[in-house]
């Protein structure tokens, strides 16, 4: 199998495909099953149409039809994610970005910081907070609480 599209700006060189490569072939080993049915489409494109994904905006449907179909990607996105794959590739790339700064593997301080309004009486408890400082019900600015994004991760780095 060989990609025989124009590259897009958001897919992987061969330098950054090459360290994330192994883990997603070990990944793959581990469902190789009875063998039987043919591979149909590379790691490398699911992982370039993630990245198209991610870095466009688009949603999945409207992935260009030169990718794999946008159900498969997304699957292998949701999977990867379930599995804690896609974790496990931010962790390891975090680790040698730090490492060639000179600095630990692992990160011994983080900040977060997020944008907090205030909420409305018509959103679900589930979905609010309480900003103590400011002694109101809150809501993140996003509608949602800050959530590490893992596709990302590939683009950053």
């Amino acid at each position: 199998m060989s990609t025989r599209r124009r590259a897009y700006r958001t897919d992987l060189s061969d330098a950054r495909w090459a360290l994330i490569e192994p883990m997603l072939l070990a990944w793959r080993a581990q469902r190789a099953g009875l063998g039987i049915a043919k591979i149909q489409h590379e790691l490398r494109e699911i992982v370039n149409a993630i990245l198209y994904v991610n870095r466009t905006g688009i949603a999945w449907e409207y992935l260009p039809h030169d990718f794999p179909p946008y159900k498969t990607v997304h699957g292998y996105f949701a999977l990867w994610e379930k599995e804690g794959i896609t974790e496990a590739i931010h962790d390891a790339l975090r680790g040698k970005v730090r490492q060639a700064a000179g600095r630990s593997p692992e990160p011994t301080a983080a900040i977060l910081d997020a944008q907090t309004v205030k909420t409305s009486g018509n959103v679900p408890e589930h979905s609010q907070g309480i900003d103590a400082g400011k002694k109101i019900k809150i809501r993140a600015a996003s509608g949602m609480w800050p959530r590490m994004c893992s596709a990302c991760c590939l683009l950053c780095w």
